[in-house]
Formats: structure tokens, sequence, C-alpha cells
């Protein structure tokens, strides 16, 4: 087992990491590398990938998982995400442990049953995300949290919050972007668009915020929600309670949705590049954004019926 460590990560200290490892060595031959830079896990298991490694390990939060998912991808190497970060959303929907102590006693009692699934992955432009990618407002309000590992540490979900209120006054609320869907029927708009590749968008603590039914993550396909650009105060507040995990669940959440999709193109309206988040990681600013989904490409160590622990 190769073990990626964030050491950076919202809940790894190096006394729970050095308690994990030790752990796990009672089941697992174990080789640990801690990540120094982005993209560093995804060079790490991407080498793992080929080098006889069985399984890797990620302890830390979306993010490096996302990245060790993108060098897995179509490999038949799975992975096995230890809960490090502030949500550890692709986890809690695997039905995993969200607590790091209960996902390693799981991870070594696996050893035995070993059962394997595969799952789907999207991919925006030249990234993959795992769960859930936007454009719009909650993009940015990704960037603007990440700017502050430490405050987002501290408020966790809250952050978000503090963050949206801040980005829709001094911007959202005054210029929206305004994003053109394209579609067989022809064309929409909207001023947040939010991609769904799990049965959740993402989570309130141990709550889900659902925006779309009908997918899961080995549905073969992904859904959409859209903000529309309306009023401005009604789609800001809309955006708000989603970037904050504050929505209803179930559809119930001022949102257009598009359904069972294989793909999406966005383009800018007016030529101002739209800000990207990819699992919760703000991934840069583009005129044009389109969407796929690569069905059945990760393999994961997860029994396909276990509910989230």
């Amino acid at each position: 087992m190769l073990v990626v460590v964030n050491p950076y990560a919202t809940s790894v200290d190096r006394k729970m990491r050095d308690l994990v490892l030790a752990a796990l060595t009672s089941r697992y031959s174990v080789e640990v590398a801690d990540t120094d830079a982005p993209g560093h896990a995804r060079e790490m298991a991407a080498a793992a990938a080929t080098d006889g490694t069985e399984i890797v390990a990620t302890l830390g939060g979306d993010g490096t998982l996302n990245e060790a998912a993108d060098a897995l991808a179509g490999s038949a190497v799975p992975l096995y995400p230890l809960p490090g970060g502030s949500q550890n959303v692709f986890a809690k929907l695997l039905g995993l442990p969200s607590e790091i102590v209960d996902s390693t006693a799981r991870l070594l009692d696996l050893a035995d049953q070993w059962p394997l699934r595969r799952v789907d992955l999207g991919r925006v432009n030249n990234r993959i995300f795992t769960f859930s990618a936007g454009v719009g407002l909650d993009a940015s309000v990704v960037s603007k949290v990440d700017a502050n590992p430490q405050r987002k540490a501290r408020l966790k979900q809250w952050s978000y919050v503090q963050s949206g209120i801040s980005v829709f006054l001094r911007s959202y609320a005054l210029r929206r972007p305004r994003i053109i869907i394209e579609q067989d029927r022809g064309e929409m708009t909207a001023s947040t668009v939010l991609v769904q590749n799990g049965e959740s968008f993402t989570f309130a603590g141990p709550r889900p915020v659902t925006l779309c039914g009908d997918v899961s993550l080995d549905s073969g396909t992904f859904s959409a929600a859209l903000v529309k650009s309306g009023a401005p105060l009604r789609a800001g507040v809309t955006a708000l309670r989603i970037v904050g995990a504050t929505a209803e669940t179930g559809g119930n959440n001022g949102t257009a949705q598009l359904r069972e999709l294989t793909s999406l193109r966005l383009r800018s309206a007016d030529s101002e590049p739209l800000p990207l988040q990819v699992d919760g990681d703000f991934a840069g600013e583009h005129l044009e954004v389109e969407f796929t989904i690569a069905p059945s490409a990760l393999t994961v160590l997860a029994p396909v019926a276990t509910r989230q622990a």
C-alpha cells in the first residue's frame, strides 16, 4: 500500500498520521509519502500505478483525493480515501466512515474481503472531478476560501458562508457572470452552473446537500443545477444557500435542473473568463468550459452496498 499524506490538510497532524500508519502496518506492507506541493499526490499515485503497488490510500482532503484519482483513472489499482479534510465528500458518497479512526478500522477489515467497485469520473476541460464541479459564484467563493487555509480549518463550512456573502456583495450583486449553456434544443443562460456526479453535491457536516436527483457515482451520467440569471437578489440568495450548504435537498432549492447528461458545454456571454472549481478546489478561469463523463473510470476499495457511516 502507498499512503499519500497531505500534512497540511485540515484534520491531519503528526500524531494522527503516525497512529494511522502504525495501525495499517498490522495488515499491509505500507509505504508512505508526504505531499509538498500541488500536483505531488498525482505524481506519486501515477508512479504507484506502474510499480506493483496494490492499493493507494490518501490521507488528506478531497483535493488530495482528486489528484490521486486522476493518476489512477483507467488503471486496476484501487483507491481508498482516508478522511483528513474538512468535508471528505467522496468518502461519504462511497459509504465509508468520515472519521479517521473508524475509516482506518474499515480499511483494515477490507484487507480480507477486498471488495472492488468501479465508479465514474467527471471531466471538465483538462481536470477530472470525483463528485462535483461548478462555474460561477461557488467557484469564486472557493478561490477566496482557499486563499486562507487557516480560516477554512477553523470555520469549516461557515468559512464558505462568510466568503460567499463577501464575494456576492463585492462583485456578484453588481455584475454577475452570464453563462451560456449550449443544448440541442437551443441555448439557456445562467449565472452559476453546478455539476453533480454523485448522489450529493456536498455535505454540511453529516447532512447531504443534494441539488439533483437520479445521479450516482456509477450511473454513467451527471446532472447540472442552474442558478438562473433572474432578479439579482433572488439568484444571489439561492446561490449563497448552496455555497453555504444550507439549501433544501431533493430539488427544492430554486434551481433549474438538467439530468442524465454525458456532456455539457458552457461559454462566457461577454468574453469575461468564468471561474471554475472541481471537487472544492479552484481550477482557474476559462472562456469555455466543457463537461464530460468517463464511466467506470476509477477503481475504489469499497463495498457497493455500503451506506454512509
